[in-house]
């Protein structure tokens, strides 16, 4: 490789790209690259995280199949256009590579927005300091007269630092299926907050394309302490939380909540009741199928549902199966995807036939 830079030339029909999934599932997302693409050749980068991969297709059909359908598991790719050799290089050499291919890209146009979004792998002592290079960047991008954002880009700049080299790749954020550096959504605390879960809803409703305020009336399974029906209520909904468990002392007397301390099995509900059903239970995969399918009398046609189900034994894709089949007996299954909320499970976004 030049000691400089090097443009990538990728094998006619293929590309090179940084790919991201939460802790200890990147195996299937990469299992789910292969399905999808055929062969792929990946290098960890970061254990259980990070690997760069080379796919069997060029830039725009990657982007375009993993937006139109995307996986479960992956929550973040970035093209990878320019590699650079920092480790044989000085500093200053380096960021000359990187400003150099900047100047290349006519994409970026006076007026428009852009990220710049750095991230390190395994990466010990090294020459070049990122906080020198991330300033460099972007008064380059200035003095294009691009405006340098954080959040909202029209356009992301991703750097990923390997040992050795640099991953250097231009694209928009819904191409890098995230405009979070990484994929690594994060929402602030607030105060008074019933649970952390809460965010897991939070990140459902971006990630699916919903307002939950959409909805006039919500049931929520499973619902104790309250995080999601606390959501749901911010949201201006009437709600029904059901679970034996006590729920959290501030929602108690809410006028727009009923509670039934009772088992999910015990309930009866309103024929066609709510437009929203909502269920995040840390019940074994095919238990929850059969609880929310005995409640589903109470959803309307065309209303929506939103589950969180564990994933508890080492056969995640086979789980996702088995659990999209039944599921599929009684709602339409819109989306599948692991949050990066989510911990050993995925979130399924569907609605009742």
């Amino acid at each position: 490789m030049n000691n400089e830079h090097e443009q990538q030339e990728h094998a006619a029909g293929s590309s090179k790209w940084i790919c991201t999934a939460n802790h200890s599932f990147i195996a299937y997302a990469q299992e789910e690259l292969r399905r999808r693409f055929g062969q792929v050749k990946a290098t960890v980068l970061i254990p259980d995280e990070v690997i760069v991969v080379t796919l069997p297709a060029d830039v725009i059909e990657v982007q375009r199949q993993l937006q139109t359908d995307p996986l479960i598991f992956l929550r973040h790719i970035q093209p990878v256009a320019l590699e650079v050799d920092y480790a044989s290089l000085e500093s200053s050499q380096a960021i000359s590579a990187l400003q150099g291919y900047l100047g290349t890209k006519s994409e970026l146009k006076p007026g428009q927005t852009v990220a710049v979004q750095i991230r390190k792998g395994n990466v010990e002592a090294t020459n070049l300091d990122l906080q020198e290079l991330k300033a460099s960047l972007d008064h380059t991008l200035t003095e294009a007269g691009v405006e340098v954002v954080t959040r909202g880009s029209d356009w992301i700049i991703s750097v990923f630092m390997d040992k050795e080299l640099l991953y250097v790749g231009l694209s928009t954020p819904s191409e890098n299926l995230s405009d979070w550096s990484g994929g690594a959504l994060r929402f602030q605390r607030e105060e008074g907050q019933i649970s952390r879960a809460k965010f897991k809803l939070l990140e459902a409703e971006r990630a699916f394309g919903l307002d939950l305020a959409d909805f006039k009336e919500g049931l929520d399974i499973g619902a104790a302490p309250g995080g999601w029906t606390s959501l749901l209520l911010e949201r201006g909904l009437k709600v029904t939380a059901i679970d034996p468990a006590a729920m959290h002392p501030s929602l108690a007397d809410h006028r727009r909540l009923t509670i039934l301390k009772k088992n999910a099995s015990e309930v009866k509900l309103g024929d066609s009741q709510f437009d929203l059903l909502v269920c995040d239970m840390s019940w074994s995969p095919m238990q929850m199928v059969r609880l929310v399918a005995d409640l589903l009398y109470a959803l309307r046609s065309g209303g929506t549902a939103i589950v969180t189900v564990k994933l508890m034994h080492k056969k995640p894709l086979q789980t996702i199966r088995d659990i999209t089949e039944k599921f599929s007996e009684h709602l339409e299954v819109r989306r599948l995807k692991q949050l990066v909320h989510n911990r050993d499970e995925i979130t399924l976004y569907m609605v009742k036939y």
